[in-house]
């Protein structure tokens, strides 16, 4: 992976941390990859139990995402955040596990 592509992946993770702490109403910074494995998550929600992968690509492989969001959850609710260029960001969850992030958020809101 390049540089400019490692760059564009952290403004990502940063971009997706900000969005999400609005929406989650909860503190959100980056993982911390190097620290803590690969299975660490591209950002930490403080309360709320999901695994967020982060996606800044122009082609996202749909399902690999979601397998590796799933594959590193360990427990945890996991999602994709995803934006292209020029695009509104979108977080894609699993059908099954829909319900199961609703009743996350309600309770961080409680």
């Amino acid at each position: 992976m390049g540089r400019m592509s490692r760059q564009k992946g952290k403004r990502g993770e940063r971009e997706a941390a900000a969005e999400l702490a609005r929406l989650f109403a909860c503190e959100a910074r980056r993982g911390v990859q190097y620290q803590g494995g690969p299975d660490s998550p591209d950002v930490v929600l403080k309360g709320v139990p999901v695994h967020v992968e982060v996606k800044r690509v122009e082609a996202l492989s749909l399902y690999a995402a979601i397998e590796q969001a799933t594959n590193d959850a360990k427990g945890k609710v996991p999602i994709v955040w995803h934006r292209r260029n020029g695009k509104p960001s979108v977080v894609i969850v699993e059908t099954s596990r829909l319900l199961e992030l609703c009743k996350e958020v309600q309770r961080g809101f409680q």
